[in-house]
Formats: structure tokens, C-alpha cells, sequence
């Protein structure tokens, strides 16, 4: 370690511990206040069933419980080596791989055995919300579909109507048609944010910091309860591939990364706060001129994608952005207070993400850590948009590497095992106490 990052972990040793308390104390305060009001008071409902989490209050222990409790504490056990020194950034990239999908197997089961890595696409209420029945609309092709996608979106499933189409033809092209392949994709998918997340810490921290990012990440509820069979967390690691290139110092990497944010637009909308946040961070670490130039690039790269397709295929942008609005008005989103969720859908990725990288991440924010400060922009600005209004623990997902990067710039290393296991018994109460539907 330099003389320089010794003595920036010194500093952040003496952080104010204010700003965690603000967040994570507010946090709890505000669910505490919500609760006491649905459940004490009564009459109050919020736009969720245990509002602000996105969650069903349903108890459900399976006989993989016990194991998978024994792959967590192995798990949180094997974070100290993890962290040693001599392996090389490949070796501990691999084995966080391993790690972080053994852990989201795990607790997937424990609650429904073998059949929790198919959650929601094994049961036909929420199945019906998915992917595959969207599908049937690419039989006359992908250019018939992409020319009429504006038009037929408000028809599909409600995932796929209100994202675009990216996912629809990456499936079919890969010829998933279950929903253990579609299960099987997502998983796998979703796994490679990994090591994504570990790379994209070294363009921040120093070599230990950036093992710790990662292992946090592996471990924050968010992650490990939506890692299995989640849409969002493929579009995770599409948002990371993006963040990596985008945060680098090379104009040729940027440049790759306005590409790579495009080509994730055409999966998830809200993937562009990927790009807002490398501008956020360009400008705190460079400068205006800098960040403007990145916002510059990521503009070209979204023109010229969407003005090919549009060119190509006659896919309309702004006739789907359209849609997609449509789909939210006429559906449950409509009538969910803004007022209540504006500080509601942060409060519940703040849960998710897990109290303890929430807490050391707003110390880093205080401090000036370049990662955390354009988290808390995004995150304010998805806030006051007011279009994730509920289940932010899924569909912010991509957030919380970024977290997690800011929470290892400032955690002590001799910490990381005992909120490892905080992070680890947050996941394990939610998944067995609660249905997420995801």
C-alpha cells in the first residue's frame, strides 16, 4: 500500500459517523413509522404490502435451510483469505465468482429448496408476468417486431411492457423457451456481475479495497435475494460491463463504455443512470470539461444505436419510451403516492442494499469519495423522477456496486467479517420470513 492510501484509510477512520447515522437511522425510522401506521394504527396503505419494502409477509422454512446456513458461515469465513494478498486479481475474481453464486443457490433454497431457483417463473401467478409469454410476438421476425414494438408493448406481460426490447431478442436468440433455461440464463448472467464489480473497484481502491467492494457486493441482501432468477440481475452486470469502461482514464475504454451503456439501454431504461453516474464521477475526479466530454460521447453512442435501429427496423424510441409510460399510468405504479415514495423508494434500496455498506457508504459520500457522492446523485434523481415508485430493491439493483465501492474506501478491514455476517443474517430473515415475488 502507497504512502498516499495508508494515509487516506488513516482519514477515513476519523469520518464523522453522522452521515451513516442519518441514513441508516432514518431508514429504520421511517419504515418503524410506516409500519406502526399500516399495522398499529391501521387504514394506512401505502402502494405496497409492507411498504416501503416490496415484500409478503409469509413464513417458509425448507429442509435446505440448515445447509444453507452452513454455505453462509463458510462463506463469511472465507472472506480473510479471500483478501490475501498473493492472489492475483484473476485467482480472486474466480473464486468471488464462485462464492457469490454459491451464496445466492443457498439462500434461494432455504426457503423452497431446489425449486427457489426458479422463484417466480416456477409459480403461474407471477410466471405470467414474465419474459417468455412476450415471446410469441417474434414469429413474423425481428424486423416485423421491432417496426410494431412501440405499438404491441402495452399487450405484453407487465416486465417486458414497460422495458425494451433487447431482452426479448437476446432469448429468442439463444432459443430459451422454458423457464429452467430462462432461470438458468438469469443466473448465470447475473453471476458475472462478480467479478465485474471487483473490476470496476480497482479502477477506485487499491487492491485490498477492491477485494473488500467485492465481497460486500457478494453478500448485500439486494444481490443475493434477487440474484436468482431476476431479470434485473442480468441487467446488473449489463450496467457494471458499461460502468467499467466508462470510469476509465482512456479515451479509446470511454469511448467503449458510451457504446456498451447504449447496447444496455436497449435492455433496461433505467441502465442510463450508469451513465450519469460515470459523468458524476468524471466531474468530481476531473473536472467539468471531462464530464461533459463522457456525457458527449454517451449521447453519440445512444444516437447512433437508436438512429440504426430506427433506420434498419423503423424501431421507435420515443414511440416505446411512450409505451413504457403507459404501462406505469394504467397500472399499479398510477396509484402509489409520489409524496410517500419519494422518500420511500430510496429508504427501501437503503434495506436491500444492506444497513452496513448503507452506513460506511454515507461516510464515504461525506468524505468526497468520487464513487459515493455520484451514487447519491443518481439515487436522488431517481428519487424525485418518481417512476420506480416501490420494488427499488430489485430494480436498483445496478446501484449497489457503487455502494459498495464507497462503503470499502472507508471500512476498516477488520470489520468486513462481522458485517459479512450482519449483511448475511439480513438476507437470511427476509428471505425466510417474507415473499419477494422476484
Amino acid at each position: 500500500m502507497s504512502v498516499l492510501q495508508a494515509a487516506s484509510r488513516r482519514s477515513a477512520r476519523r469520518l464523522p459517523v453522522w452521515p451513516g447515522v442519518v441514513v441508516v437511522g432514518g431508514a429504520v425510522a421511517f419504515v418503524a413509522l410506516t409500519w406502526y401506521l399500516k399495522f398499529v394504527v391501521g387504514g394506512y396503505w401505502f402502494g405496497a404490502p409492507l411498504a416501503p419494502l416490496f415484500l409478503y409477509p409469509d413464513v417458509e422454512v425448507s429442509l435446505w435451510a440448515l445447509p444453507a446456513a452452513l454455505v453462509f458461515v463458510a462463506g463469511v469465513a472465507a472472506a480473510p483469505p479471500l483478501r490475501d494478498a498473493r492472489l492475483s486479481p484473476g485467482a480472486f475474481a474466480g473464486l468471488a465468482l464462485f462464492l457469490g453464486l454459491a451464496v445466492r443457490l443457498a439462500l434461494a433454497a432455504a426457503r423452497d429448496g431446489s425449486a427457489g431457483w426458479l422463484s417466480g417463473l416456477g409459480v403461474p401467478a407471477e410466471a405470467a408476468n414474465e419474459y417468455l409469454g412476450a415471446l410469441p410476438a417474434l414469429q413474423f421476425g425481428w424486423g416485423t417486431f421491432l417496426d410494431r414494438f412501440a405499438e404491441v408493448a402495452p399487450s405484453f406481460p407487465t416486465h417486458p411492457s414497460a422495458h425494451p426490447p433487447g431482452l426479448l431478442l437476446l432469448i429468442d436468440a439463444l432459443g430459451i423457451t422454458t423457464n429452467a433455461q430462462m432461470a438458468t440464463f438469469e443466473i448465470a448472467g447475473g453471476a458475472l456481475a462478480t467479478p465485474l464489480a471487483y473490476l470496476l473497484a480497482r479502477r477506485f481502491l487499491d487492491e485490498a479495497g477492491a477485494s473488500t467492494a467485492a465481497l460486500l457486493f457478494v453478500f448485500s441482501p439486494a444481490i443475493m435475494i434477487y440474484g436468482v432468477t431476476s431479470t434485473d440481475a442480468f441487467f446488473v452486470t449489463l450496467g457494471l460491463a458499461a460502468s467499467c469502461a466508462l470510469v476509465a482514464r482512456s479515451e479509446a475504454a470511454r469511448w467503449l463504455g458510451a457504446a456498451l451503456l447504449a447496447i444496455a439501454s436497449f435492455f433496461s431504461y433505467s441502465l442510463l443512470a450508469v451513465g450519469a453516474w460515470a459523468a458524476l464521477v468524471a466531474l468530481v475526479r476531473e473536472g467539468p470539461v471531462s464530464a461533459v466530454r463522457l456525457g458527449v460521447q454517451c449521447a453519440a453512442a445512444l444516437v447512433a444505436l437508436y438512429a440504426g435501429l430506427w433506420a434498419l427496423t423503423g424501431f421507435d424510441l420515443f414511440g416505446a419510451l411512450d409505451s413504457a409510460d403507459l404501462v406505469y399510468r394504467i397500472g399499479v405504479y398510477y396509484s402509489r403516492p409520489y409524496a410517500y415514495w419519494l422518500l420511500g423508494s430510496p429508504v427501501a434500496w437503503v434495506v436491500a442494499l444492506g444497513l452496513p455498506i448503507a452506513w460506511y457508504a454515507a461516510r464515504a459520500a461525506r468524505a468526497g469519495y468520487a464513487a459515493a457522492i455520484a451514487l447519491v446523485g443518481i439515487v436522488v434523481v431517481a428519487a424525485v423522477g418518481g417512476y420506480t415508485k416501490s420494488e427499488t430493491e430489485r430494480i436498483w439493483m445496478f446501484m449497489v456496486a457503487f455502494a459498495c465501492i464507497g462503503a470499502a474506501a472507508v471500512m476498516p478491514g477488520r470489520r468486513l467479517v462481522p458485517v459479512l455476517a450482519l449483511l448475511a443474517a439480513e438476507a437470511f430473515v427476509i428471505e425466510l420470513l417474507t415473499d419477494t415475488k422476484y
